[in-house]
């Protein structure tokens, strides 16, 4: 993942958003603190907050980071995250929705607008927390005290709803509690993510869409020696949907991703294999375009059925994740500008821009943003490596994500207050969605 060059990299992304020519904004390459910011005494405030709860949140990430959990097992942080909460004056409900989710809310006045907030929890197996959620987990927490300090003392009334979202790695918390309601009383959201990239940077990338296929072969076993004519090779059927899946890559775009594992039980190499399993993710720019490729793959798998004699079972394994939908007014008018005055540039390339993030279906439901954050990493130590573990605990690391909350924290809280931009950040979102196509 590497930066972008100037404003044609943001151009390259913005317009494939329809994103009008006057809303890009120029890559900088050092913070200008001669940059107007929106209300510089509530980011005064915001800051001052996040610096007091330094060392109570660099606590609370290792605490996360020495102790991670696979998908909706996230019982430990779960914990931890509702105790901090509810030590930091928060109404909490615990097992919200689904066993490892959480709700922390504080209200300030009568009436005014209601901002969610998101903390990601869940590790990856074998490599803990590769992609860094102890400190999407934080961030959360920082950015929902940072606005509660701020809706305090400036007296601004409205909500702040903090969700922990359990199961980003591969099980779709966020689609889940998105379909069970948890979400439906946010005028907008808001998270971070972090990344390899430029020092002291954030991007504002897209993400991929993806479709998630679950392939299962049957066939029947036989001497593998002695008379595998009798047989039907599962195993064989699973080696020609890689091989024809290899073989369809050519025609797919270069910004579409197709790539599978497979498994089986009780193989033995004298055993005609009656079994073999497979997971697909079919990635693309676009949630349309992921549902576009989808048949193509799918035949990739009927023919090695079809070619083998096996029986084969396909099933979507749960609803596509959407591409990030980020919000040009959330982006232009309030994150990016606080940004790129108080800590550095902005990118439109790096971040996640080849990965998926459950956020994405977020994106399409209601007005959110979700910019990467740079942390220092080895070379090649990027997402989902055992290096980004190491990177994710680093000091360097959790000042990074404070700084971007601070950004975040401002933006989240004009939603609030502020009526005016309010209004553009619907309109921008009912735009976008004009344009945007699922089915």
């Amino acid at each position: 993942m590497a930066s972008g060059s100037g404003v044609t990299d943001h151009a390259q992304f913005w317009w494939a958003q329809n994103v009008p020519a006057e809303h890009l904004l120029c890559k900088v390459d050092k913070y200008d603190e001669s940059l107007a910011i929106y209300r510089p005494d509530f980011y005064e405030t915001i800051s001052k907050e996040v610096s007091s709860l330094d060392q109570e949140l660099r606590s609370l990430s290792l605490d996360i980071h020495s102790h991670p959990e696979l998908m909706f097992k996230e019982k430990y942080a779960h914990d931890v995250l509702t105790a901090f909460m509810e030590k930091h004056g928060w109404a909490v409900e615990r097992h919200y929705l689904l066993d490892t989710a959480w709700v922390a809310t504080f209200s300030h006045g009568n009436g005014g607008r209601v901002l969610g907030v998101n903390s990601e929890m869940d590790a990856l197996p074998g490599v803990g927390h590769a992609c860094g959620h102890n400190l999407i987990a934080i961030a959360g927490v920082a950015v929902a005290l940072a606005i509660k300090a701020a809706l305090i003392k400036h007296n601004i009334p409205g909500k702040v709803v903090l969700l922990g979202t359990p199961a980003e790695e591969g099980g779709q918390g966020k689609v889940i509690l998105l379909e069970k309601g948890a979400y439906k009383e946010m005028h907008a959201c808001l998270m971070c993510h972090p990344a390899p990239g430029p020092e002291r940077s954030a991007s504002l990338s897209s993400s991929l869409a993806l479709q998630r296929i679950s392939v299962e072969y049957r066939g029947h076993t036989a001497h593998a020696a002695l008379s595998p004519w009798q047989g039907q090779n599962a195993l064989d059927a699973a080696v020609a949907a890689y091989t024809n899946v290899a073989l369809l890559r050519q025609q797919v775009k270069p910004s579409h991703r197709i790539h599978g594992v497979f498994e089986g039980k009780d193989w033995a190499a004298n055993i005609i294999p009656d079994n073999a399993k497979m997971l697909w993710y079919v990635r693309a720019p676009t949630v349309a375009e992921v549902k576009d490729a989808d048949p193509r793959v799918r035949a990739c798998f009927q023919a090695s059925a079809l070619a083998t004699g096996c029986s084969v079972e396909i099933s979507g394994m749960k609803p596509p994740v959407c591409e990030l939908r980020q919000n040009r007014a959330l982006v232009a008018d309030t994150f990016a500008r606080t940004f790129r005055c108080k800590t550095g540039p902005i990118d439109y390339e790096w971040g996640i821009s080849s990965a998926s993030t459950d956020f994405g279906n977020i994106t399409y439901a209601l007005p959110s943003i979700h910019p990467g954050f740079s942390i220092p990493t080895e070379s090649n130590g990027g997402n989902h490596t055992p290096a980004f573990t190491s990177a994710a605990a680093t000091p360097e690391a959790h000042q990074a994500c404070l700084e971007v909350c601070k950004a975040l924290a401002l933006t989240g809280l004009r939603v609030i207050g502020d009526d005016q931009f309010y209004a553009e950040v619907r309109a921008t979102f009912e735009e976008d969605m004009a344009t945007a196509r699922i089915a």
